[in-house]
């Protein structure tokens, strides 16, 4: 596939190459279980700290609770008045209400039971977990649950400049556990095929290659789909700089340094003891172009069809990752 040339003023619209899904060239040769094998046994083996993506920087607010099972943990999230983000457990240490059902009020987590008033500081018996606020995600860091070395940050992926890109952030949960959300997107094989309506063309150019490859990436190049044959072309590299992220990133094409995050966090187990995994991508889109800055005046109404987006096409990336592990799990995994 032929990139465009990135200068700002071109149009970056192209006719793709004209195929049908059937007729497009089959890439299961290519997506070698063992090289994507690989790149998740490494993925999985890097340091976390014990940190975990809680939710968007936008769900955890100074006028109400936000509340979340992460890895069994009961959480509840709020920010004091001058904007801090803060996080401990979710039941109240008094009678066990669900704090994330309470109030906030002058920087306070009040419970609705009983008006037991919690400060960020905590009290005896009810301790805040440290949290770092990164400015497009709020993580937690949960020490018991991580089981390594905590760190005093996570580990957060280099983004495009926040007062020139648009942030969109967008939630599902499935039922599997993080490896299996992670081993998804180390499948960029599956783009055209599995997603032809937003994907054309999809090719891999590069795959990490030796036990400790450097770089460790997988390069796609790839046409985002914007109607019938145009498309907006594009080369991708897939990175995971901690075992529970992947980041895929523009690196040539229209919207170099663009970044999508895919976070899988474990929440728990389900009723039937399967557990589940919420993946939560964030997408910071960037772009020199004159309409782009245009179109950060009208972000709210940008956000929206950028979160539809990724919903959609992680409702079916959600589906294999729970067939992925429910055959892991009974041993019909082939990988």
């Amino acid at each position: 596939m032929t990139l465009p040339d990135p200068e700002p003023r071109r149009l970056p619209l192209r006719r793709m190459p004209r195929s049908t899904w059937a007729r497009q060239e089959p890439t299961w040769r290519e997506a070698s279980p063992s090289v994507i094998g690989a790149a998740l046994k490494r993925a999985l083996a890097r340091p976390s700290g014990n940190w975990f993506v809680l939710a968007a920087s936008s769900e955890v607010r100074t006028d109400r609770p936000f509340g979340r099972v992460v890895s069994g943990t009961e959480l509840v999230a709020w920010r004091t008045p001058d904007g801090t983000a803060h996080a401990g457990p979710g039941a109240c240490p008094h009678l066990g209400a669900p704090l994330c059902r309470g109030a906030v009020a002058q920087g306070r987590l009040v419970c609705r039971w009983h008006g037991l008033s919690l400060e960020s500081g905590g009290m005896p018996g009810w301790s805040p977990y440290p949290v770092h606020d990164d400015g497009v995600l709020v993580w937690v860091r949960l020490d018991e649950c991580g089981g390594e070395e905590p760190t005093e940050a996570p580990v957060v992926p280099e983004r495009p400049r926040a007062d020139a890109s648009i942030v969109a952030v967008a939630s599902l949960a499935g039922r599997c556990e993080p490896e299996d959300v992670v081993a998804n997107r180390l499948d960029p094989w599956h783009g055209s095929w599995f997603h032809p309506y937003s994907f054309v063309g999809l090719r891999v150019s590069e795959v990490p290659e030796g036990p400790d490859p450097d770089p460790d990436r997988l390069v796609a190049d790839v046409g985002f789909r914007v109607a019938g044959r145009w498309g907006v072309p594009v080369r991708a590299e897939f990175t995971c700089p901690e075992p529970r992220t992947v980041v895929m990133r523009i690196i040539e094409g229209e919207g170099t340094g663009s970044v999508v995050e895919t976070h899988a966090t474990p929440l728990g187990t389900d009723r039937d003891g399967v557990p589940r995994t919420a993946v939560i991508e964030a997408t910071v889109a960037a772009s020199g172009r004159t309409g782009f800055a245009l179109a950060r005046r009208v972000a709210g109404a940008v956000r929206p069809a950028m979160r539809l987006v990724a919903r959609r096409l992680w409702k079916d990336d959600l589906a294999y990752a729970e067939r992925r592990y429910l055959l892991r799990t009974s041993g019909r995994w082939p990988g």
